[in-house]
């Protein structure tokens, strides 16, 4: 049986649910909008300005497609996942929704192995989320120390797991088997 991924677009959404949520939340709640331009703001130091300048347009009314033309795929989902959430705040993703370690693992173990195969996509994605990751703490931060060490080929679970929690241990080992599978296919 084939296990059903989560698409990179959903991988994406999921990742910025707080972002998609407070841009919408803000256009809604104009007393947000210093909340989230100081958030903007650290979102633009971190290299996302094409993202930051979309966003500023939303605020602005701007809804066309031409929000899109200087933007990368990420930054393409985040946008539409915004502009899908102003029209129907049903589609808005939960920021509060608690990873599914069943999608994640084989969602990364997907992405670990398309960029030790030259995906620069899976490659920027992945060091996105690692970035991410290490700001959360904990295991979540251990992973994202250990994802250069996956994407170049390590596979041994004792010392990439040291440190970690038997959950993190367990995400790990799970993203070591499936890679086990992805490399013998």
């Amino acid at each position: 049986m084939m296990v059903e991924l989560p698409s990179r677009q959903q991988q994406i959404i999921h990742t910025h649910a707080g972002l998609i949520n407070a841009v919408v939340r803000a256009l809604h709640n104009r007393a947000l909008l210093p909340e989230l331009e100081a958030a903007l703001e650290v979102t633009r130091r971190n290299g996302w300005g094409a993202l930051v300048a979309a966003i500023h347009g939303i605020l602005a009314g701007q809804r066309d497609a031409s929000l899109l033309a200087d933007l990368d795929e990420e930054d393409t989902t985040i946008v539409e996942a915004i502009l899908r959430g102003i029209q129907d705040p049903e589609t808005l993703p939960d920021p509060n929704a608690a990873p599914d370690p069943t999608l994640a693992a084989p969602g990364l173990a997907h992405m670990i192995h398309g960029a030790g195969k030259g995906d620069v996509q899976a490659l920027q994605l992945l060091g996105n989320m690692a970035e991410q990751m290490t700001r959360v703490g904990g295991d979540m931060a251990r992973l994202g120390a250990i994802m250069k060490r996956l994407v170049d080929g390590e596979r041994d679970a004792e010392p990439l797991c040291r440190g970690m929690g038997a959950q993190g241990e367990s995400l790990v080992v799970t993203i070591l088997e499936e890679l086990g599978r992805l490399e013998a296919h």
